[in-house]
């Protein structure tokens, strides 16, 4: 059986206003009832593994040979000033795989020890991640 009177002692009481805290603003009061975001992260880790990255290509030993003459040309004839148009592979930072980047740039100078390619805005370039090298001196020196 069911006792429909249960709470007929404290229907008509009027609401309790808290002495120690103050009432909450309009603003603070709606704020608590708000969405939030019960996995945090969760909205970046899927568009991270959703976003694309390319597998890095490898060069044949003809194209490697081709690559290679290319390159000699222009660290042996670069004047700091003529503009060559470098092809490579920049790998990812977050995960495998990379992208194909073509920049067009002056090089500077070559770093042999650590086989890198120096351009004049200073940006360092792998030899083992260039896939082609074109410009106005690989193309004279080195026709395909």
């Amino acid at each position: 059986m069911r006792d429909e009177h249960k709470y007929d002692d404290i229907i008509n009481l009027p609401h309790h206003v808290s002495k120690k805290h103050p009432p909450l603003g309009r603003d603070s009061y709606a704020a608590q009832f708000s969405p939030f975001a019960a996995l945090v992260g969760y909205d970046d880790l899927v568009e991270e593994t959703a976003r694309f990255t390319e597998e890095r290509p490898e060069l044949d030993e003809d194209e490697k040979a081709r690559l290679s003459a290319k390159l000699e040309a222009v660290l042996r004839c670069y004047d700091g000033v003529t503009e060559t148009e470098i092809t490579f592979f920049e790998p990812d930072a977050r995960k495998n795989g990379g992208r194909i980047v073509t920049e067009r740039c002056v090089v500077k100078k070559f770093d042999g020890y650590r086989r890198q390619v120096v351009t004049g805005d200073g940006k360092r370039i792998p030899v083992d991640d260039i896939l082609d090298v074109r410009g106005e001196i690989p193309d004279r020196f080195h026709e395909d």
